[in-house]
């Protein structure tokens, strides 16, 4: 299997390819990527260093175009599609159709990934992304059990690509509109569930706080870690409790069923994390490069070194990890 892994910056893609990345994935400097951060993402020139640099070790780049245009915005992912194939990305993640099609029309030779935002979960799903766009690998979504999985892979008409580690989405890829309820902006359109913009952090007598568009979404206690904030990982009063109603951090971690993601066929397997740092993707990726590393030494072998869990726990979301919907049994 493959390991791709995120690139938020040049410092962070050079780091993934040296821990061993088969594959970095990366963004444009606006609403077309679904990590439109400030501070983030690329430019041309540093896309074009980027490529150079993982070329010259054996690594692939990818490209995320994998937001969703409205009618008049769509002349700008149209020249990102032609903007990757100027610079040579080996392919893009897409999900909207429109981008889809132009890149099939206008740049056929620049490989087509469906992006996880596409949220195809079955075969007839793919095969029509593959019959009308030519895509060479789906992303499937992180709502599908591992019986789903293994189940898909038999007859799926594509290779498939599978979420590994990071953080986890309670939402169906692709769907989610919670940030554009305060803020008129929609992750899946803008390319970030809370925009910098609308966030506020402030330092009271109960605590550090921190709002969208003057929503209160969470208080933390002091020496209390503070994630990123979003709507759906926020603390509510609900029947006179304070707790997370929606979803708790936490970060998805398969590195136990890697046996079971390689006999069914899944050809390569995702690190979510283009906002996180350097450090993070560096250990992240060497300890994902050791475990695939292994498992194809002596697939009959394989056991997961407690050193691996004990080092990516710290990196956790919340300090906690879940197999997600991987082990719902009743799917």
């Amino acid at each position: 299997m493959k390991l791709v892994c995120p690139a938020g910056s040049l410092p962070t893609l050079r780091e993934a390819v040296n821990c061993g990345a088969d594959a970095v994935y990366l963004g444009f400097r606006n609403a077309t990527n679904a990590r439109a951060f400030p501070g983030l993402n690329f430019s041309d020139a540093e896309i074009e260093r980027g490529i150079q640099y993982a070329h010259s070790k054996g690594c692939e780049v990818y490209l995320a175009l994998n937001t969703y245009p409205t009618s008049e915005r769509l002349p700008l992912w149209r020249s990102a599609v032609d903007k990757a194939a100027d610079l040579g990305v080996d392919a893009l993640i897409a999900a909207e159709m429109a981008v889809l099609d132009h890149a099939t029309r206008h740049q056929p030779r620049m490989r087509r990934h469906l992006s996880v935002q596409g949220s195809a979960t079955t075969q007839a799903a793919l095969r029509f992304y593959r019959e009308q766009f030519g895509i060479s690998r789906a992303v499937l979504p992180r709502v599908l059990s591992l019986s789903q999985v293994e189940r898909l892979a038999e007859r799926t008409p594509v290779p498939l690509e599978v979420f590994a580690f990071g953080s986890l989405c309670i939402m169906v890829e692709g769907r989610c509109q919670l940030s554009s309820h305060l803020t008129g902006q929609a992750p899946n359109t803008y390319g970030v569930c809370s925009p910098a913009k609308a966030v506020r952090w402030e330092e009271t007598a109960a605590g550090r706080e921190v709002r969208l568009n003057g929503v209160l979404l969470d208080r933390f206690a002091a020496g209390e870690p503070a994630g990123y904030p979003t709507i759906c990982k926020g603390r509510y009063e609900v029947a006179g409790q304070i707790l997370h109603p929606l979803e708790e951090p936490t970060s998805l971690n398969t590195i136990e069923l890697l046996p079971r993601l390689a006999a069914c066929g899944v050809e390569a397997v995702k690190i979510e994390g283009r906002q996180r740092s350097a450090a993070y993707v560096g250990k992240v990726t060497t300890i994902w490069r050791q475990a695939l590393d292994r498992l194809q030494a002596a697939p009959e072998r394989f056991s997961v070194d407690p050193a691996w869990q004990a080092q990516l726990a710290p990196l956790c979301e919340g300090h906690q990890t879940t197999l997600g919907a991987y082990e719902r049994q009743w799917q």
